[in-house]
């Protein structure tokens, strides 16, 4: 017979893990029946935004929304649309743009995915930009996953975009692209800094899983989430499947004429960290990262000292955060509930989840 976590917590005769234990600033913004969430924005006029990706399950509902009342809005309006295939990782510039890269691929459909960098104006409500990453572009391979953006105002004549290929094989690399000219490039492909680690293994969902190359039981792979520094001098990056964290000068990324092996020189291992999917950065430079093992939100001070912001058995993959004041916004995945990782049998639990997690002591 199981006893209630809550039974132990409150039996003084009896020890648990404190991490166990669900932190008490975490609060659900949102609950979503038939459609999971998983980029997230945040406009400089405080609105919410999400993306509402199509390539694991096909949904009837917006692609790209706005949150009003707890309830998802099309963005920018309904008849846009249709112009966003499988929108997922998502940023907003210095400017006030918000940039959402689009897998472009539904799931069930056969045809090639048709990625893209999408550029929106969020006071006028429209497209401005749409920057094609598939075939014939050199920006992706038969075999690549676009997946999360940040885009550096400091280089570039309208800017670079830096968007992470996790590659759903073994060919992951960063995407650079000039945002005038919408020519992109791929830089450190292959590298050790951009790969998953040989042998990875992880606790998830109370399962031991390790990486497969031919058989994947779980989210994996290479460079996922990305982040830059709050002055736009470094870009930080971690694989899914590590527990690394890298950074590289954006002086270097942004330079078409960078050898590769000057720029794998100037990588940094930023040290140990957890296994991380999103990243969101602080004014004062400190980066917080989704820690999907302890179903957790952790802080990375500038000097690398680690801290646990927020965990509880709820946040069952966390996804992408966006910060505001003292509050980040998490939306929560179930991917390694997902039919692909199990036979074909969906092992996911509605809804999901959009939570709002404190900051102040």
């Amino acid at each position: 017979m199981s006893v209630p976590l809550q039974a132990h917590a409150r039996d003084s005769r009896d020890s648990v893990d404190l991490g166990s234990i669900p932190s008490r600033n975490i609060t659900v913004a949102a609950r979503f029946a038939d459609m999971q969430a998983s980029g997230i924005a945040a406009l400089p006029d405080g609105r919410i935004i999400l993306a509402f990706p199509r390539s694991a399950a096909d949904h009837a509902g917006p692609r790209l929304a706005v949150l009003k009342d707890g309830r998802p809005q099309p963005f920018p309006d309904a008849a846009t649309q249709a112009r966003f295939i499988s929108p997922l990782g998502m940023t907003v510039d210095a400017t006030g743009r918000l940039w959402v890269v689009d897998e472009g691929a539904v799931a069930g459909e056969t045809t090639p995915p048709q990625p893209a960098l999408i550029g929106i104006d969020p006071r006028a409500g429209q497209i401005v930009a749409t920057i094609p990453l598939g075939a014939g572009t050199g920006a992706t391979r038969g075999d690549s996953h676009v997946n999360d953006v940040r885009v550096d105002m400091t280089h570039g004549a309208k800017g670079t975009a830096y968007v992470s290929d996790t590659s759903t094989a073994d060919h992951p690399a960063i995407i650079v692209i000039d945002l005038a000219t919408g020519r992109a490039r791929r830089v450190l492909e292959n590298a050790p800094s951009t790969r998953a680690d040989p042998g990875f293994a992880m606790e998830l969902d109370g399962q031991m899983l390790q990486y497969s190359a031919t058989k994947p039981v779980m989210g994996q792979g290479g460079i996922d989430g990305v982040t830059l520094s709050a002055d736009s001098t470094r870009l930080y990056w971690q694989p899914l499947s590590s527990r690394r964290l890298y950074s590289a000068p954006t002086a270097l990324l942004s330079d078409p004429a960078t050898k590769p092996a000057q720029l794998e020189k100037a990588v940094r291992d930023e040290g140990e960290t957890a296994v991380v999917d999103g990243m969101a950065t602080a004014p004062d430079n400190a980066l917080y990262l989704t820690d999907i093992e302890h179903h957790a939100v952790i802080r990375r001070d500038p000097d690398g000292h680690l801290s646990m912001v927020a965990h509880d058995p709820r946040l069952i993959a966390p996804d992408s955060m966006a910060l505001v004041g003292n509050t980040l916004w998490l939306t929560v995945g179930q991917w390694v509930r997902l039919p692909v990782f199990h036979d074909g049998h969906d092992m996911e639990q509605r809804p999901w989840l959009l939570v709002r997690i404190s900051l102040q002591q």
